[in-house]
């Protein structure tokens, strides 16, 4: 299995920025095989949606960098380890803007980025975009088609209901080529249809340690990923060439045992062959998060 970790973006990391680069060197000198960011705007003082769930907003995301800028200078100091997304709002952005960042990005790393996707769940960031909430389904599946105008034609030109590109000649286009792999985000059934129709793979989650009375959340992965590769076949596509890129979110109880054999069950019974894990709660410092991700990649590596 391909691991990755999430770089330091949220929470006490956040405040040494200058340690991105030091982080992202290190972790791949460790043998970490993927570098990750996510996309918060802000926490809510009186959150209308709680995360994941809870009635609040975690503390860690009242710090938070951003996901393009850290993602760049990760780029810049590493050679080798995938650069992804998980995720990035799409609707937040107006693709052309979106689509000139992420080719950036995909042209200094050299064809390493996996564009990762969703539509975020806070009420109160698409209020601070000035972007209805209620329309970022819809803005998404535009948002896709303008970025694959942007990175395959050229001239390019797109109109929507909700985005424009005028006719524009773009010359630089992406190193990987037709384009960067796109991966979903998805849990309501409409968004899994998204996945399965549209999606280069999907971006499943599994928290560590399950909440009491949760099911298991390595059989809940098996299941929705055999059901969602049911649906890409029922579209038409191969279902071989489906990809998967599991997120392990670590909570503050988790032990590194815990994380390692998650990652070990999901791919020996879900067949995910590419995780990352996030220990935004578990790292309190650049040095011990460094450490976490030795540990972690030395615990699966060794079951």
């Amino acid at each position: 299995m391909r691991i990755g970790f999430a770089l330091p973006q949220f929470g006490p990391l956040a405040h040494h920025p200058e340690d991105i680069a030091r982080f992202a060197r290190r972790a791949e000198e460790l043998g970490a095989d993927s570098l990750w960011v996510g996309d918060r705007l802000l926490a809510p003082v009186n959150p209308t949606v709680g995360y994941a769930g809870s009635d609040g907003i975690p503390p860690e995301f009242r710090a938070v960098l951003d996901p393009f800028t850290v993602l760049a200078t990760a780029a810049a100091a590493t050679e080798r380890v995938r650069l992804g997304t998980d995720v990035i709002n799409a609707p937040w952005y107006p693709p052309a803007v979106l689509a000139r960042t992420l080719t950036t990005i995909d042209l200094l790393s050299a064809g390493r980025l996996l564009v990762g996707l969703g539509t975020g769940w806070s009420p109160e960031e698409y209020e601070a975009v000035d972007i209805p909430m209620a329309e970022r389904g819809r803005r998404l599946d535009e948002c896709l088609d303008a970025l694959d105008a942007w990175w395959t034609r050229n001239p390019v030109e797109y109109r929507g209901d909700h985005w424009t590109v005028p006719a524009s000649h773009v010359d630089l286009k992406p190193a990987s080529r037709p384009r960067p792999p796109v991966y979903l985000a998805a849990f309501a059934p409409a968004a899994m249809r998204r996945v399965a129709r549209r999606a280069d793979g999907w971006l499943p989650v599994a928290i560590v340690p399950a909440a009491p009375g949760a099911p298991d959340p390595v059989a809940t992965l098996a299941e929705g990923l055999g059901g969602v590769r049911e649906a890409v076949e029922r579209e038409g596509r191969d279902p071989a060439a489906f990809d998967a890129i599991l997120r392990v979110n670590a909570g503050a109880g988790a032990s590194v045992d815990d994380i390692a054999t998650t990652l070990v069950r999901a791919e020996r019974e879900a067949g995910i062959q590419h995780a990352f894990v996030d220990l935004m709660y578990l790292g309190k410092d650049t040095d011990q998060t460094l450490d976490l991700v030795q540990r972690v990649l030395e615990g699966a590596r060794a079951s």
